[in-house]
C-alpha cells in the first residue's frame, strides 16, 4: 500500500477548492500529524475543512480529513511554530513538481514585523522518510523531523539551511509522455512488466503496475520480453485510460480483505484479485485517502499515547523505588537511635566527673556492665553534650516514624503502578486510555488540570462481559476505577470476586443471581482473571476468590485495591483460545 505521486495529483485537484481559504485553527493531535482548520470565506455559509498532514511511516498522506481528533493539553512545539508562522494565513497556492510525492501549500501571511510573506508547508509522502517541513524565502523554516548528518548522508533538513528536495530519478511523468514513448521504453527489457512500469513511470504504486499487467496479458508477474504486439497494444490501452482518469475520470477504488482489513487503494478500477478482495468506490480521492487512514491513524494514535502514557507511569515507578531504596536504608540508620539515648543518660548520670573542654570520656555503661567511651564536644559543657545526644535520639525517633509511613506509601504507590502498568497494557481504544490518565491525575502521578478527556458527561466504558459454560454472566474491568465501581458498586453480596494472588490485574465478577455457580465456572472465570492480569504469560497463576460480601475497600486506599478475608485460591494456565469461546458465548 503506498500513495504514488498520480493519486497525490487527484488530491490536488481536488483541493483547488481552498484557495483563498485562512488558516483558522492548527493542532497536532499526535507526534507526525498536523490538522489544519481552514475557513473557506468564499462559501456562503463560510463553513471550514479540515486538512491532514501526516508524516507517519505507514500512513503519510495529506487530505481533507471529516475525522474528530483529541489533541494533547499543550501544544508540542512544532505546533506552536506553526500557529506562529501560519495562523491566520491565506493559502494561495497548492504546487507538485510532475508526479512526485511531494505537494507545496504557499500561504500568504504577515510576519513579526507586519510584512505579508509566502510561507510553504511541504509534504513530503516517502515512506518513512515522510516529513512535513515550514518553508520560507527557499530556507527551512523548521521541520517535523530533523534530518541531521547522523540521520542522512543525502539530505539534511534542519532550521535555516536551504531546502532542498530529495533526490529524484528521471523517469517519464505519464500525463506527458505519450503511450508509445511508454512502450518503446518497456521494449527490450527482460525484467517483469510490473516491476518495470515503476522504474520508467513517475509517480505510480505497485498495485498500478500489476494492474496494468494483469490488463494486458492476465498475469501479474510476466516478464517485458515475453510481451506481444497485442499486449503491448492492451497496455498502452491501460495507459490512455489512466491518463484519462488523472485528468478528472478516475475510479477511486479501495480494497478490503476477507477479515475486514483495508490492504491497498488506486485511482483505477483494480480487477486483479477477483473474489478474493471487496471493492469500493469512492466519488473522491480525499474520501478513499480518509476512509482508508482514518481507522489506521486512530489506532497509531491510541498505541502513541499508550506509549507516552506507559512512559509516564514506568519513569514514575522508577522514580518510587529509588527514593524507596534510599528510606529503607535511612531507616535501617535510625536503629542506631538507642545508642544516643544511653550515651545522653551516661554523661547525665557522671555529669559531676565531667567537665568543660573535654573531648571524650570513658564511663561504665550500667545498661551492659561495659566501659563505653563517649566523644563530647569541648565547646559545650557535659549537660549540654547530653541534651545534644538526646536531641539526635529523638530526630532519629522521629525520622523513623515519618520513614516507616513514607516506606508503606511508596510501597502501596508502587503496587498501584503497577496495576496501571497493566492496565495500559491490555488498553483497548484511546476512551480508555484517556480514562486511566484522568485517574493518574487524580491520583497526583500526572501533572496538569482539566483537559477535554475530563468530560463528566461522556458516558464511562463498560467492563468486559463474557459468559460461562453454565451461562453465568461474567465481567472483567478494564482499568482500577472500573475495578472499584465491579466489586463495590455492581455486584451484589452473592456473587463471585476472583483476582490473581499478588498479581496486578482485573476484578472479575460472576453474577450468581442467588445461585451457586458450579466448579467450571468458577475455572473459567479464574482463567478469565488470569489472563487479564500480568500473569497472562504464565502457567500454573495463583486465583483467589470470594463471595463480593467478604472484600472491602480501606478508607484512603487508592482505586483498585481491596482486602478480603475467607478467600480460597484455584491455580490456572492462561488460554487465549477458551477466553475468545467465552466471549463468543456472551
Amino acid at each position: 500500500m503506498s500513495l504514488d505521486g498520480a493519486l497525490l495529483h487527484c488530491v490536488k485537484q481536488e483541493l483547488s477548492n481552498l484557495m483563498g481559504a485562512r488558516v483558522d485553527k492548527i493542532y497536532q493531535p499526535s507526534r507526525e500529524e498536523i490538522v489544519l482548520s481552514l475557513r473557506l470565506l468564499n462559501s456562503p455559509d463560510r463553513s471550514a475543512k479540515k486538512l491532514i498532514f501526516s508524516a507517519n511511516g505507514g500512513s503519510a498522506r495529506v487530505n481533507l480529513t471529516s475525522a474528530e481528533f483529541e489533541n494533547p493539553q499543550s501544544p508540542p512545539m512544532f505546533c506552536m511554530l506553526l500557529r506562529k508562522h501560519l495562523g491566520g494565513g491565506r493559502l494561495i497556492d497548492i504546487r507538485q513538481d510532475g508526479l512526485e510525492r511531494i505537494l507545496y501549500f504557499d500561504f500568504e501571511c504577515t510576519n513579526e514585523i507586519g510584512d505579508i510573506v509566502v510561507n510553504t508547508v511541504v509534504s513530503e509522502i516517502m515512506g518513512r522518510h515522510s516529513n512535513i517541513i515550514i518553508v520560507r524565502g527557499g530556507r527551512v523554516v523548521d521541520s517535523i523531523k530533523r534530518v541531521t548528518d547522523e540521520v542522512s548522508s543525502v539530505r539534511r533538513v534542519l532550521p535555516n539551511i536551504v531546502y532542498e528536495t530529495p533526490p529524484r530519478a528521471e523517469r517519464l511523468n505519464i500525463l506527458d509522455a505519450g503511450t508509445d514513448e511508454i512502450i518503446r521504453a518497456l521494449n527490450g527489457r527482460t525484467d517483469r512488466l510490473a516491476k518495470a512500469l515503476p522504474d520508467i513511470l513517475e509517480g505510480i504504486s505497485p498495485i498500478f503496475a500489476r494492474e496494468c499487467a494483469y490488463y494486458s496479458t492476465g498475469d501479474t508477474d510476466i516478464p517485458c520480453n515475453l510481451l506481444d504486439e497485442e499486449q503491448f497494444g492492451n497496455a498502452a490501452l491501460f495507459l490512455c485510460k489512466a491518463k484519462k482518469a488523472l485528468n478528472g475520470s478516475a475510479e477511486f477504488t479501495m480494497l478490503t480483505d476477507e477479515t475486514g482489513k483495508k490492504k491497498d487503494f488506486c485511482f483505477v478500477d483494480i480487477e486483479q484479485y477477483g473474489s478474493a478482495m471487496t471493492v469500493t468506490k469512492f466519488d473522491t480521492a480525499n474520501e478513499m485517502l480518509d476512509d482508508f487512514f482514518s481507522s489506521a491513524g486512530r489506532a497509531e494514535r491510541t498505541r502513541q499515547r499508550a506509549r507516552d502514557l506507559l512512559k509516564t507511569v514506568t519513569n514514575a515507578y522508577e522514580r518510587i523505588s529509588r527514593k524507596l531504596e534510599l528510606q529503607k536504608k535511612e531507616l535501617a540508620e535510625c536503629g542506631e537511635r538507642e545508642v544516643f539515648r544511653v550515651c545522653g543518660d551516661l554523661i547525665n548520670a557522671n555529669i559531676y566527673r565531667l567537665e568543660k573542654g573535654m573531648t571524650s570520656c570513658t564511663l561504665d555503661d550500667f545498661y551492659t556492665g561495659e566501659r563505653r567511651e563517649i566523644k563530647l564536644d569541648a565547646r559545650l559543657t557535659p549537660s549540654q553534650n547530653a541534651q545534644r545526644y538526646y536531641a539526635e535520639y529523638r530526630k532519629l525517633d522521629t525520622a523513623e516514624k515519618m520513614l516507616t509511613e513514607l516506606i508503606k506509601k511508596g510501597a502501596d504507590d508502587l503496587v498501584y503502578l503497577d496495576s496501571v502498568l497493566d492496565c495500559i497494557s491490555r488498553n483497548e481504544n484511546e476512551q480508555e486510555l484517556n480514562e486511566i490518565r484522568r485517574e493518574l491525575r487524580e491520583q497526583g502521578f500526572v501533572r496538569g488540570g482539566k483537559d477535554k478527556t475530563d468530560d463528566k458527561k461522556k458516558k464511562p466504558s463498560e467492563p468486559m462481559k463474557f459468559r460461562s459454560t453454565d451461562g453465568f454472566e461474567i465481567l472483567v474491568g478494564k482499568n482500577n476505577r472500573q475495578n472499584d465501581q465491579l466489586t463495590l458498586k455492581t455486584a451484589k453480596a452473592t456473587d463471585i470476586w476472583l483476582h490473581t494472588k499478588d498479581i496486578a490485574g482485573s476484578h472479575v465478577i460472576i453474577k450468581t443471581d442467588g445461585k451457586t455457580p458450579s466448579e467450571q465456572t468458577i475455572f473459567e472465570a479464574a482463567q478469565l482473571a488470569a489472563f487479564h492480569s500480568k500473569g497472562k504469560s504464565g502457567s500454573g497463576v495463583p486465583v483467589d476468590y470470594v463471595a463480593v460480601k467478604f472484600v472491602k475497600k480501606p478508607a484512603g486506599a487508592k482505586p483498585g485495591m481491596v482486602i478480603f478475608t475467607n478467600n480460597k485460591t484455584l491455580y490456572v494456565t492462561p488460554d487465549e483460545s477458551a477466553v475468545e469461546k467465552l466471549r463468543g458465548k456472551n
